[in-house]
């Protein structure tokens, strides 16, 4: 006859009686199950791992409080919903190291660095030149970093609209002035020096 297996088990470290699955399996051991539950596992590898940090001079973190269905976000310290991680299938938790909103500001942090070799700081300064206001219509709050295509120097921050304004004048200083000469009502028009040639003005 079969005897049946217990219902439940105790910890050796915590004293609880516990079901067996909170107790990982281990060959060695008469009853298949480690002698400590999964729990006082946990925190005995946990300790273990805070003093052998501490022993070489590093700090570890202390372990937050988090409810179900949310992760504690280590860049800005805030306890988010689920729903504000990006997935990551390759993670344990199966989300992302930092949250959506950390994730953004990290990414125009590097756009700046790669594309303009600009830190937020030096752009924040440019703009606090600026007083807050476009480089170019002196109305509208500057939102993008403008530079030449061809050297890559910054030149300013713009607002959208001036922004896109230059880059349909294909930065073609000529073309603007050409373009500020007609809204002043001075439109410079071409001259037919022969069949199908025209002159532009100089």
């Amino acid at each position: 006859m079969v005897a049946e297996e217990p219902n439940t088990k105790q910890c050796t470290k915590c004293g609880r009686e516990l079901p067996p699955a909170a107790f990982a399996r281990d060959r060695n051991r008469r009853d298949g199950l480690q002698a400590y539950c999964r729990e006082c596992v946990a925190e005995y590898s946990a300790a273990h791992y805070r003093r052998r940090q501490e022993a070489i001079g590093k700090s570890v973190r202390e372990k937050a409080d988090v409810p179900d269905g949310h992760k504690l976000c280590r860049m800005c310290g805030e306890v988010k919903p689920h729903s504000e991680w990006h997935r990551n299938a390759t993670a344990s938790d199966g989300l992302s190291t930092r949250c959506k909103a950390c994730r953004s500001v990290e990414g125009r942090a590097h756009h700046l660095k790669r594309n303009y070799g600009l830190t937020e700081a030096e752009r924040d300064a440019m703009i606090a030149a600026q007083r807050g206001l476009c480089a170019i219509c002196l109305a509208a709050p500057p939102a993008h970093v403008d530079h030449c295509h061809k050297t890559g120097r910054v030149r300013g921050v713009l607002c959208f609209n001036c922004n896109s304004a230059i880059g349909k004048l294909r930065d073609d200083p000529e073309a603007a002035r050409r373009a500020a000469a007609y809204l002043e009502g001075n439109a410079w028009k071409p001259t037919l020096v022969a069949p199908g040639v025209y002159q532009l003005p100089s």
